[in-house]
């Protein structure tokens, strides 16, 4: 009984610290209602400092707001599968571009080594047969036969290395590999702002396709013309289109005085920058057709001259041409070649392209 007593006697006491806990509090959430601060407009304090009534308090315009575009633009995991292959996509091209890039830029430099090897081989054979007279008419033949081998092979070699210009090569691959990184970090951002749509997809997919068709990577049946006729800027996005996106104002965000000077700045570009670039592409083309044009004339000149060392028809003349234009091909060779002047000329054309998106992205948000 004694415990019995004890028990009830300590949840009562219990029991009464608690109602006087509670009456305080009550006591304390009435008196903050009471409470008027300078500046707060509101009904209470205790409302404000959400005290009571907490799932039930109101939401500013700019959290509603946010929860419907929430609601609205969940993550579609259509898009989100679409986008994450893309991207993994492009991840592969930039490896495969980088590495192709860096193969034809080895092969500017094994073929140039090779060809020069040929050549100048060849006229240190044609001038010492010219001079040897050891041994008969036997040693004579066997150094011209082989001189001219040379040559020819130099000339084929030559041919096949004009026609694809190797260092044009690997700066249409560095520039697609640039190019492509810049479209991966874009749709990295696009994924983690969140919320991306189908029109973010077909966008993605259009830039790429553009870019793969602007840098091939086969050479047979997709290679650029490496002289063409008509310099072009180089193009590597897809149509701009207008954009409708407007202001508070109705307009695009900006007044006439503005649009005018976007407009001038516009037209400054394509006819003084973008000129200029296109200009510059066109005499590197010819410079290098000529080259092109000179190696192997002078080449085969030098062939001819070699296959004639040593008739006795014929004065000096083909000793001359045997060695002396294999030399100039050589220096001829190497300037277009190791001196890049194909690159150069790739390396105009993208500068021109550069300011032709320019361009085009300022137009097309002209009204």
């Amino acid at each position: 009984m004694a415990s019995l007593q004890t028990s009830s006697s300590s949840s009562s006491s219990s029991w009464s610290r608690k109602g006087r806990i509670i009456r305080a509090t009550i006591n304390v959430q009435r008196r903050l209602t009471n409470i008027s601060l300078p500046g707060l407009k509101t009904k209470g304090m205790a409302e404000k400092l959400d005290l009571h009534n907490c799932t039930d308090r109101k939401r500013s315009p700019i959290d509603v707001n946010m929860l419907k575009r929430s609601d609205n633009n969940g993550h579609d995991p259509l898009v989100m599968a679409k986008l994450y292959a893309i991207l993994e996509a492009i991840a592969d091209r930039v490896e495969m571009h980088k590495n192709i890039g860096e193969q034809r830029n080895n092969w500017d430099s094994l073929l140039l080594t090779s060809i020069n090897a040929l050549t100048l081989s060849a006229a240190a054979m044609a001038g010492i047969a010219a001079t040897s007279v050891i041994g008969g008419a036997a040693p004579v033949a066997a150094l011209k036969l082989s001189s001219t081998i040379m040559y020819l092979s130099a000339i084929g070699m030559l041919s096949i290395m004009n026609k694809i210009q190797p260092s044009q090569l690997a700066e249409e691959q560095r520039n697609a590999t640039r190019l492509l990184k810049q479209l991966h970090n874009q749709i990295q951002k696009i994924i983690a702002m969140g919320n991306p749509t189908t029109s973010d997809v077909k966008e993605m997919m259009e830039k790429v396709l553009a870019l793969e068709k602007a840098y091939p990577l086969p050479l047979l049946g997709a290679m650029l013309e490496k002289f063409p006729e008509n310099v072009e800027p180089a193009v590597w996005w897809p149509e701009q289109r207008r954009r409708q996106t407007k202001g508070l104002d109705g307009k695009k965000g900006w007044n006439g005085m503005l649009e005018e000077e976007m407009r001038e700045i516009s037209c400054a570009i394509r006819n003084k920058d973008e000129v200029d670039y296109l200009r510059l592409g066109g005499k590197a083309s010819k410079l290098n057709k000529f080259l092109a044009i000179g190696g192997l004339v002078l080449t085969g000149l030098a062939a001819l001259g070699s296959a004639f060392v040593g008739s006795p028809n014929h004065g000096s003349w083909e000793v001359v041409l045997g060695v002396v234009a294999g030399a100039l091909a050589s220096v001829v060779n190497t300037i277009e070649h190791g001196g890049q002047v194909g690159m150069v000329f790739e390396m105009y054309r993208r500068n021109a392209g550069f300011f032709k998106l320019m361009e085009e992205s300022i137009e097309s948000n002209l009204i």
